[in-house]
């Protein structure tokens, strides 16, 4: 089941949600909806579903117009952050709700639905908790308990509301790796919603990153990471370090870096901010180039496998932060207080959002 968002508006009062917001999803994929709190994935999920309407612009199921359908019509199952189970009924009655509520004509036999919900229980992983009731369940079992109850009812199109934001993080990691193998089991179209930018990189066919009610780029997670259209994709996709500087003479010249423009022509003494990601930082104790920043190092935060180091730009107020791995940092023998150089690589300049 495809699904084509066109032109969609949406206003909270004087709060604009949405702006003219299109994107197209083809049958089958997998597709994070990523960005801050308050940029409009979760408004735009709910349209989608038929919770919300939107002030302008349609939404296409299969290319039929579904903009004004009910819910009940768009077949979509949808999964929020909190489980929304029934507290009073078991696992197996949870799963089978959305069967036995069907008007009779349409209704299954109990016996239809019993093998059915047996069936999306061991795809769940969870056949064996059929009589338990959901305080008997850890988070991650409510929360596959809660996808078996969406898929249940055969839907077109799955929607998940930030789905693991409730859980640990050891369980999160775990969960979200189980559905990337369940989605390439059974191939339904969906759409989650997320903040966690490692979760929409793991997860996703593609991931539309989505910024003050607008999206900012769509593309595979490869295509976002390595070659973020803005700014704001670059800086919410990881930690990153920024530095300040102007354009001269088609370079960009920022806190002792020399960066070529590529051809970029009359932005002379306009403001530029070059981003480099934290673990494109290399750390040595002497210069190698022009483009080496003599530093000093002001904190070390060991955080299992990898070395976060903040260090100083010598002659400035700048700070940078360095990933390492812990080999290499041990190998390195670095100590507080010390004064190396730190060579970026990787350097994206961006002046008024335009990428140089």
């Amino acid at each position: 089941m495809s699904i084509e968002i066109e032109n969609v508006n949406k206003q909270f009062g004087t709060f604009k949600a949405l702006s003219n917001v299109s994107l197209a999803i083809p049958s089958g994929e997998l597709v994070a909806l990523l960005g801050p709190s308050g940029c409009g994935k979760t408004t735009l999920l709910r349209i989608v579903a038929g919770l919300e309407y939107a002030d302008s612009g349609r939404i296409l199921f299969n290319g039929e117009d579904t903009t004004q359908s009910h819910v009940r019509e768009r077949r979509v199952g949808f999964v929020f952050q909190h489980y929304a189970l029934f507290r009073h009924m078991t696992v197996f009655d949870n799963v089978a709700f959305g069967l036995t509520v069907r008007p009779k004509a349409t209704r299954p036999s109990k016996q239809d639905i019993r093998e059915k919900v047996m069936k999306l229980l061991q795809l769940v992983q969870l056949e064996n908790m059929a009589t338990r009731y959901p305080a008997q369940l850890s988070g991650g079992q409510r929360q596959r308990i809660a996808l078996a109850r969406a898929l249940a009812v055969e839907p077109q199109v799955l929607l998940l509301d930030e789905p693991f934001g409730a859980l640990d993080a050891q369980v999160r990691a775990e969960l979200r790796r189980w559905l990337r193998r369940l989605h390439d089991e059974i191939h339904v179209t969906s759409v989650f919603v997320t903040h966690d930018q490692e979760e929409a990189l793991e997860v996703a066919d593609r991931i539309v990153v989505m910024n003050k009610g607008k999206i900012e780029q769509v593309g595979t997670p490869d295509q976002v990471y390595e070659n973020p259209a803005t700014s704001f994709v670059l800086n919410f996709l990881g930690s990153v370090n920024m530095f300040h500087g102007r354009m001269s003479q088609g370079k960009a010249q920022l806190s002792g870096l020399q960066v070529h423009s590529n051809g970029y022509a009359g932005a002379d003494d306009t403001p530029a901010v070059a981003y480099v990601r934290s673990h494109d930082i290399e750390i040595d104790r002497s210069q190698i180039d022009n483009s080496s920043i003599k530093a000093e190092i002001k904190n070390i935060l060991k955080l299992g496998p990898t070395v976060r180091i903040s260090l100083l730009i010598e002659g400035n107020s700048e700070f940078v932060e360095a990933e390492l791995t812990r080999d290499k940092f041990q190998q390195l023998d670095l100590k507080h207080g010390e004064h190396v150089y730190v060579h970026p690589r990787q350097v994206r300049v961006f002046v008024d959002d335009f990428q140089i």
